[in-house]
């Protein structure tokens, strides 16, 4: 048994693979991501490609207003690779600057919108980002930070900034006075949005010269030190996952039993673009095949969403497994037209078999999970789009992607026999931002990225998750990393020391339990929740607080999470 893993031939599994799946993507179609996008620009130039709030851009539009923020990026003076950090919920000028940022020939750093001071602090400094585009909404995040940065410029946007005429108007003066969902803020010098477009079609344009190993992303991940790191993705990491995406979905787009799909797809972009799942297969996929994406600024309104959605016979919907558990419980949704969906992607977190069963019973469309990471720039394995079953694994490797799972000496185990999950393809970064000694410990020898997460391969291809060899914690999808989340409950005025470990959560999947030992017999869980919530986005924050007299230790005295895990 020991040898199986040895004796099997390279790439095995894709003897299981669907009929119509090509087994390698070729990486040369493109030379950067700009080169993908501007080939769609021409051929689909009438097409919608983004809608928000019921105002469409098409991909010409897109591709001018792109072009002109690209302008007066690079009328800053800032050097070729110079990072550009983006703080914006899922509204039409994301996409745009994203596109700008990256046809000007700098570097995009997505930033969590939501994040505290402390983080964007950390993310703007680890980065070395120089221009800011953020959103009015979270101008006061930046404002308490800007003078401990190296920011230069920035550009702040506003909700209605290409809705159009009288809309945009009317949109930001309720989102400023109605509802009062922008904080007032000063930010001597900055730029407005809008105007910096118009200055931006007048200004030349210089197409910079984009190769597949320029860096595209820096996309910031949590780490075992409780410190996040920016993983290094370069242009074939992002265009390269397209093209095995597209490869993957080749079956679901052409289904004889559902018809044509119609004269273009269409993508539900709920979840964030600034996380991987939906940057790769919302935003870019919808770049390379002509999509036309439905972006949904705050999906946690679902009866908003279910109405925007309900405009539109969509086809493909990615989420995690709590916005499709939320839909599938919500009233309004069984009376949308399913008609025309072809994918429904689950990722993130485990889909629960009830949430997946109920899905495929309304929807008529499998709930298709996969498996991927920040480092891997999302998907890495997925399920068959056809199947109709639910599996309990994350399927099998993507086309020109390789999974190895290894024993701790990096030793190939063999089927069936748990180990790490190590994964070699295109879409894996090239190591973690000015982080080389991290960069090493992740890799293997032969170039497998290590992923922390313990599975099994299955005699189909199949990869089955078992346990996760990190204590990272999953909140909806999101990583939350223990040591973090320690590192600030232990300067509370009170704490002794903490520990947090992650628990099952019928809403989120898991969520974040505290354990605190008081040196201050007057602390409260109040006063600590209140003090999470100033340093700690809303899905990092505890849930649930437990008082100990004493932490359960190692003998070097390593607090056990385990011990906490088991009692």
């Amino acid at each position: 048994m020991a040898n199986l893993a040895s004796n099997l031939e390279p790439k095995w599994w894709l003897k299981h693979y669907p009929a119509g799946v090509a087994h390698d993507i070729d990486l040369s179609r493109y030379s950067s991501l700009p080169a993908m996008a501007e080939e769609s620009f021409e051929k689909f130039h009438d097409q919608a490609a983004y809608t928000c709030m019921d105002k469409t851009l098409t991909f010409g539009q897109v591709d001018e207003l792109s072009r002109a923020l690209a302008a007066w990026l690079q009328s800053t003076g800032l050097q070729k690779g110079a990072r550009i950090a983006l703080m914006m919920p899922n509204i039409l000028q994301y996409p745009v600057a994203i596109m700008a940022v990256l046809r000007a020939g700098y570097v995009v750093v997505n930033v969590n919108p939501l994040y505290t001071p402390r983080e964007l602090e950390h993310q703007l400094n680890d980065s070395g980002s120089e221009i800011i585009i953020i959103l009015e909404n979270f101008a006061t995040t930046l404002e308490a930070v800007l003078p401990k940065t190296k920011i230069k410029h920035v550009v702040l946007a506003s909700i209605g900034d290409l809705l159009g005429f009288p809309n945009s108007l009317l949109i930001n003066f309720i989102a400023r006075r109605v509802k009062k969902i922008v904080p007032k803020f000063s930010l001597r010098g900055a730029a407005w949005f809008n105007d910096v477009v118009s200055a931006g079609r007048s200004l030349p344009f210089n197409k910079p010269t984009l190769g597949p190993e320029d860096i595209a992303f820096l996309q910031y991940t949590g780490g075992t030190t409780g410190v996040s790191k920016g993983a290094v993705l370069v242009h074939s990491n992002i265009f390269g996952n397209v093209l095995v995406s597209e490869a993957w979905l080749e079956p679901a787009m052409h289904d004889a039993h559902k018809g044509p799909l119609g004269s273009q797809m269409i993508l539900v972009c709920a979840l964030p673009m600034y996380h991987i799942f939906s940057l790769v297969s919302c935003m870019w996929l919808g770049v390379k095949t002509g999509g036309h994406n439905i972006l949904i600024p705050n999906p946690r309104d679902l009866d908003s969403m279910i109405k925007t959605i309900g405009k539109h016979k969509f086809s493909v919907l990615p989420a995690v497994n709590t916005m499709f558990n939320s839909l599938v419980n919500h009233p309004s949704f069984a009376n949308l037209d399913f008609s025309a969906m072809r994918i429904s992607n689950g990722g993130g977190m485990a889909v629960q078999r009830a949430v997946a069963d109920k899905w495929l019973s309304l929807t008529h469309t499998p709930i298709v999970e996969g498996y991927g990471l920040t480092e891997t720039s999302s998907g890495a394995t997925c399920n068959e789009v056809m199947n109709t079953t639910y599996s309990g694994d994350v399927g099998m490797p993507m086309p020109s992607t390789e999974i190895s799972i290894r024993d701790d000496a990096e030793a190939e185990v063999a089927l069936g026999i748990p180990g790490e999950i190590c994964i070699r393809g295109p879409q894996v970064m090239r190591g973690y931002w000015q982080r080389p000694d991290e960069t090493a410990k992740a890799m293997t020898q032969d170039g497998f990225f290590k992923s922390g997460d313990i599975g099994i391969m299955l005699p189909n291809g199949h990869v089955k998750i078992v346990d996760r060899k990190k204590d990272m914690i999953l909140v909806s999808g999101f990583n939350v990393y223990p040591n973090e989340v320690e590192d600030v409950v232990a300067s509370c005025p009170g704490v002794m020391e903490c520990a947090v470990i992650g628990v099952p959560d019928e809403k989120t999947g898991e969520s974040v339990k505290l354990f605190v030992v008081k040196n201050d017999p007057a602390l409260t869980k109040a006063a600590i929740m209140d003090y999470c919530r100033k340093n700690l986005t809303g899905y990092k924050c505890p849930k649930s607080i437990m008082f100990r007299d004493a932490l359960p230790k190692s003998n070097v005295g390593k607090i056990l999470r385990r011990e906490l895990r088991d009692h």
